[in-house]
């Protein structure tokens, strides 16, 4: 596959033995940063510079992969860092444009790592989970491509145990049947049975008649030892690896019975066969080259390891020494994992924190030179908030409206109980702790807990949430400072 070619999923050729990928592109997809927008409009409100920045960022790398090969390695991507209190949408936006591009992604805390010397993670496992990450995305996307090919070959392994072949008869080399046109005519006969019999059993099978029929499976045990090994360059490391795959054939493959009814058999079956069609070798080459092209990593909380003037003792002693363990991983460094080596050149680092304390200037310069991208997210209005419960397509009024509808209830909202709400939530975040929209999955819980909590015991079939309903439940919340802190 040309390089240039924009990421469209794998063409897949399937053999008897072998998913063979013909085309395996790494690249993100050609949509427009424009198009990105309007995609991230359909679960985030408002953070239109945010959006812009990321959309950028996304359809960079697209382009990158036009550019000639010779320029194509020194085009590093435009790291990012969002500015902005919690619950505004750093978190959300860098997860739904990891999505949208079919990218592996992965989220960390950056309070969570120490430096060399110190009890705690070391850097480069940021790579390493996104490359496992990567491994089982790919895996399960081929295993997708070969659904068809391998319930074919499970439903027919499952005929096999229920309808078992013939005994094969005894061979003696002194007995030689007289009448070998007989012997041909009676083969025939009972094979062409047989057909038929397979054939109906296939037909009940399609219908579910089989459904309680219970059969024996000899399923190959999967688990085996891992063995920890410790990181020389930082504490410990799970880097685990596979007793099977270290000493390959010398332990034979062990099964295990098991008495399942058919449908769980030909599930089992079914992944079984899956398994043999995909070469786990091009799964993990895939999926390295994805990491290395596309990787997104979101890296949160960094203004907890930003430096404060003047500090250099106490809890906060490693905080520099984070920052500079993590610089060469964002700079762009050979990571090892247990699936072969990663270079980190081109992945995405998306970064955030509130940095209500410190400053992105705090950070070393070294760090703030790899994040040259600077956008501050808005605090979320009144009329966000509106926007946040009715606009976008996983809105909170519309997930409860669908859970309680699973129990016979028809809820509904007001537009005047819609914007109290919204209200509640904004007044609340201005008196305690402003965590952003997460402050009216609070307060929605708190206004629907009574009806929650009675459904299915008690039938209700319509509820109407009004203006009038929402200051009767959080009235007497909203107005006991104490009780609203712990409350709402």
């Amino acid at each position: 596959m040309a390089e240039d070619e924009p990421y469209g999923g794998p063409d897949l050729e399937f053999s008897e033995t072998a998913l063979v990928a013909t085309e395996r592109p790494a690249t993100p997809s050609g949509l427009t940063p424009q198009q990105i927008v309007a995609h991230l409009d359909k679960y985030i409100i408002g953070q239109d510079k945010a959006k812009r920045a990321v959309a950028i960022a996304l359809r960079n790398r697209w382009r990158r992969q036009q550019v000639d090969a010779s320029l194509r390695e020194e085009i590093m991507p435009n790291n990012i860092i969002m500015i902005g209190p919690t619950g505004v949408g750093k978190t959300e936006i860098a997860r739904r444009l990891a999505s949208l591009a079919g990218a592996p992604f992965i989220k960390v805390e950056a309070s969570k790592f120490t430096e060399v010397g110190y009890v705690g993670r070391d850097v480069e496992s940021i790579i390493r989970d996104l490359v496992d990450l990567a491994v089982n995305m790919v895996r399960t996307e081929w295993i997708e491509a070969v659904q068809e090919p391998a319930r074919r070959a499970a439903e027919e392994r499952l005929l096999d145990i229920l309808l078992p072949g013939p005994e094969p008869r005894p061979a003696y080399g002194f007995a030689v049947r007289a009448d070998a046109e007989a012997e041909a005519t009676e083969t025939k006969e009972a094979a062409s049975g047989r057909e038929r019999a397979r054939e109906k059993l296939r037909r009940r099978l399609a219908l579910g008649e089989l459904n309680e029929r219970t059969v024996e499976l000899d399923l190959p045990q999967t688990r085996m030892p891992m063995l920890e090994v410790f990181s020389p360059q930082g504490g410990m490391e799970e880097m685990g690896i596979n007793i099977g795959n270290v000493f390959g054939g010398m332990f034979p493959q062990r099964t295990k019975r098991r008495k399942v009814k058919v449908p769980e058999a030909l599930k089992l079956l079914e992944q079984e066969e899956a398994a043999k069609l995909i070469d786990m070798d091009e799964v993990t080459t895939e999926a390295l080259r994805r990491v290395e092209q596309s990787g997104i990593v979101f890296l949160d909380e960094l203004d907890k390891i930003a430096g404060r003037e003047g500090q250099s003792v106490g809890p906060d002693v490693s905080r520099e020494g984070v920052q500079r363990d993590l610089l060469p991983v964002v700079e762009g460094t050979t990571v090892a994992t247990k699936h072969g080596m990663v270079k980190s050149d081109h992945v995405l680092f998306i970064a955030a924190g509130a940095f209500h304390v410190a400053k992105p200037s705090d950070l070393i310069p070294e760090l703030q030179g790899r994040f040259p991208i600077r956008v501050e997210l808005e605090s979320l209005s009144v009329e966000d908030f509106v926007r946040i419960l009715t606009e976008p397509e996983n809105a909170l009024i519309k997930q409860y409206t669908a859970l309680l509808a699973t129990e016979g209830v028809t809820l509904s909202f007001s537009d005047e109980a819609i914007r109290r709400i919204a209200e509640v939530a904004d007044e609340v975040n201005g008196r305690t702790e402003n965590i952003g929209a997460r402050r009216l999955h609070t307060v929605m819980t708190v206004l629907l807990e009574e009806v929650l909590y009675r459904v299915p015991d008690t039938p209700m079939g319509e509820i109407a949430v009004t203006a009038e309903m929402v200051d009767e439940r959080l009235a007497a919340i909203i107005k006991d400072d104490t009780l609203s802190r712990y409350v709402l």
